[in-house]
């Protein structure tokens, strides 16, 4: 199981990371999150991968916005990984992430992030995880979040 947040900055700009992994994973980017850590549930493992991802302990997880699967190959083989997806907002366009995650992104193998709009993410010929990353926007819009 794994959290993962829609983070939208006040423009509608979406957050995402980028893993540089070898075949057959490859270049892609992902929405920031990850496993669940023993006996902890969906919304605090979203609420610490933001904060251990960006540096941010001020940005609130709000409304659930679906779950899915994503298949992908790991060091230890085939993952099948069931994944909840939530919104947060940013106040600050474009917010820089805190000083403090260099070290962090490096074990975890993130290699760059950036902020998107909707309109790059529709051209872009670059990998993007999850696939329905469009309809999780739009959701969070609606939800208000």
């Amino acid at each position: 199981m794994a959290a993962r947040l829609v983070v939208l900055d006040p423009d509608g700009l979406v957050l995402l990371f980028r893993y540089d992994d070898p075949p057959p994973n490859g270049v892609h980017w992902v929405t920031p999150g990850g496993g669940l850590e023993p006996g902890e549930d969906v919304r605090a493992a979203a609420a610490r991968e933001l904060r251990e991802e960006t540096g941010w302990a001020d940005v609130t997880v709000g409304a659930e916005l679906g779950t899915g699967v994503r298949v992908f190959e790991h060091t230890a083989g085939l993952v099948r990984q069931h994944e909840t997806h939530f919104a947060a907002r940013v106040r600050e366009p474009r917010r820089p992430l805190g000083p403090h995650v260099a070290a962090a992104h490096a074990l975890d193998g993130i290699s760059d992030w950036r902020w998107w709009t909707a309109a790059e993410l529709v051209v872009t010929r670059e990998r993007v995880f999850p696939a329905v990353l469009l309809a999780l926007i739009v959701r969070s819009c609606r939800a208000g979040t």
